[in-house]
């Protein structure tokens, strides 16, 4: 009998790096088909810390995204209903947003936060800045979302931050040909931190 034994992934979000770097590994995929059989537009996870939400939210990430590595999910449960893969898997333009970084002493802190997390996901889109399915104009709005000053901070406006989710799923969208899926995690980390610091009402309003 091999004495060969996985890692424990203690600390580990990521699901492809499970994959990769050979950590055990216990098979939540099922979710996967339950969300599409209890289809709703949005849907909400509360479980309790450490629960594996964040786990759960990298492996609906690389399951939909056309940028997706399919192989991570063979031998996995969801992998035996090949009619559900072949219809989801490896089919949407995926966003995908932790907040868990947006947080500051003061709101014009935890603001510039925000835009950096923004523009970080802009950022990894980069094929909106030369698709041939988009205007000019299209373009250059998704390019206000990308623009760093010399400090690295992305300089995009308080209008612009605002509406940049809107922005790169209608221009995701128009260059895939399928509607966006949207995944944001520790969605309520800037609200805990905001109560903590006094600025709560900001960011109540801003988010």
């Amino acid at each position: 009998m091999s004495d060969v034994r996985k890692k424990l992934p203690i600390g580990i979000e990521d699901f492809e790096k499970m994959y990769y770097d050979d950590f055990y590994y216990i098979d939540k995929t099922g979710l996967i088909k339950e969300l599409m059989e209890n289809w709703a537009e949005v849907n909400l996870f509360t479980r309790p810390r450490r629960f594996g939400k964040s786990l759960n939210m990298s492996m609906l990430e690389h399951f939909f995204s056309v940028e997706g590595d399919k192989s991570i999910f063979d031998g996995l449960k969801i992998s035996k209903d090949k009619k559900l893969c072949e219809e989801y898997m490896g089919k949407f333009p995926v966003i995908s947003l932790t907040l868990k970084n947006v947080e500051g002493l003061n709101f014009e802190s935890a603001r510039k936060s925000l835009k950096n997390t923004l523009g970080m996901e802009a950022w990894r889109l980069s094929a909106l800045a030369e698709s041939s399915r988009l205007t000019e104009e299209e373009k250059n709005s998704y390019k206000a979302l990308t623009v760093v000053d010399d400090h690295g901070d992305f300089k995009m406006s308080d209008a612009t931050m605002e509406k940049a989710l809107l922005i790169l799923t209608v221009l995701l969208e128009k260059h895939y040909g399928k509607k966006a899926v949207l995944l944001i995690d520790e969605y309520d980390v800037p609200l805990d931190k905001a109560f903590q610091y006094g600025y709560y009402d900001e960011m109540v309003s801003l988010i």
